[in-house]
């Protein structure tokens, strides 16, 4: 499948103008003092702007590097179906193939590692403490696992659970299986082929523009808007092959579209084609499956880690590509999820550049709709 061509010129400066009132708007109910925000209309043009300043008074760039966060999972699946199509694995292999000591049974598969539904728990929750007071500390991948082992064992029920232990365990059954490290493994199947050159899965540290910070809570439980603490210098090997990949918005748009549109060799149907409920409340257009997000025509991930949240989608159909980060992770990921959507929104609705054709707007959702979803997760004050 090809991508459609995207239209070489800047969006409108009606566009551009709603694009940055949503971003500011999302700034300021997490608290974010800097964002980075990036649009993709094949048939009209493109933005992609830096916001705000870093705690140290620095600028934000539009081409600062970040955290890509639980965007990282949809590599990781990436991997699996490379090595797959490379006939190094298969996505149905259990991951004691690999994996010594794991319990047997219930049997749980690449593939259920893939889809989060394998039951593993989660380590975050366990561990944010301890990298908030010492974020410096390098994480081995197996020390993550077990505390993701300790909060959940797999339960093979096949419904979908967020684990980030599963995609460490999947990162680690997939180097042992190839012989090669995850970083080497993303490199081969992720960056390389789609020419990703500012991005990477670094280990203890990494370079980053954007600035990570969360706001602190006061004695009395309220979150201090007008104080956050600094989070950079989080290690990745926090994150591993959960969320430690570390990019750009332009490398982060470009993957996104790949990923929606099938531009590798190794996409396929198949990853896609079995849908889960995100959650018993979740509407029928909004599912998850093969490490990525379905909302409507939409497929991306998004989420958070401490320092940032981070949020990539793009339409299978037209091309449509957002991404956005916010470097404030005190508000729920929803917050970056909304922000996502709305500059989804607003970017379906711009009209075609000359000589092009602008296609029908069919998202489930409009702007001012997801307005109303901003205010309910909003931490600090919306202007």
């Amino acid at each position: 499948m090809a991508a459609p061509p995207q239209v070489e010129a800047e969006l409108g400066d009606d566009t551009q103008a709603q694009l940055t009132a949503a971003v500011e708007r999302a700034m300021a109910a997490t608290g974010s003092g800097g964002a980075i925000a990036g649009v993709w209309v094949p048939w009209a043009g493109q933005w992609v702007s830096g916001f705000g300043a870093n705690p140290d008074g620095s600028a934000v760039a539009a081409d600062d590097a970040f955290k890509a966060g639980p965007v990282t999972r949809a590599m990781t699946c990436d991997v699996l179906y490379g090595l797959a199509a490379d006939g190094v694995v298969d996505v149905a292999d259990p991951v004691t193939n690999w994996i010594v000591g794991f319990p047997a049974t219930p049997v749980v598969t690449l593939e259920q590692l893939c889809d989060s539904t394998s039951g593993l728990g989660s380590y975050q929750p366990k561990l944010q403490g301890r990298w908030e007071t010492n974020p410096s500390r390098t994480w081995a991948p197996h020390e993550l696992l077990a505390y993701g082992l300790a909060a959940g064992a797999p339960t093979g029920d096949g419904t979908y659970a967020n684990s980030d232990a599963g995609y460490v365990m999947l990162g680690i059954a997939l180097e042992r299986a190839s012989g090669s490290t995850a970083a080497e493994l993303f490199e081969r199947y992720v960056f390389g082929p789609l020419g990703m050159t500012a991005s990477s899965l670094p280990g203890a540290t990494a370079e980053l523009g954007l600035h990570g910070t969360q706001s602190v809570i006061t004695p009395e439980g309220a979150v201090d808007c007008a104080n956050a603490v600094d989070l950079t210098s989080l290690s990745p090997s926090a994150g591993f092959t959960a969320s430690g990949a570390v990019t750009t918005a332009d490398d982060l748009g470009r993957y996104a579209r790949a990923l929606a549109t099938g531009l590798r060799s190794f996409d396929g149907e198949e990853r896609f084609a079995a849908p889960l409920p995100v959650d018993g409340g979740a509407p029928t257009w909004y599912t998850v499956d093969g490490g990525a997000y379905q909302a409507g025509t939409l497929v991306g991930q998004y989420g958070s880690v401490p320092g940032y949240q981070t949020v990539a989608f793009a339409d299978r159909d037209t091309g449509l590509t957002v991404v956005a980060v916010l470097n404030n992770s005190r508000a729920s990921a929803e917050a970056i999820r909304v922000l996502g959507w709305q500059l989804a929104a607003i970017a379906s609705k711009v009209p075609a550049a000359e000589g092009e054709t602008a296609p029908p707007s069919g998202l489930p959702w409009t702007p001012e709709q997801l307005d109303g979803d901003l205010a309910a997760v909003a931490t600090c004050p919306i202007p």
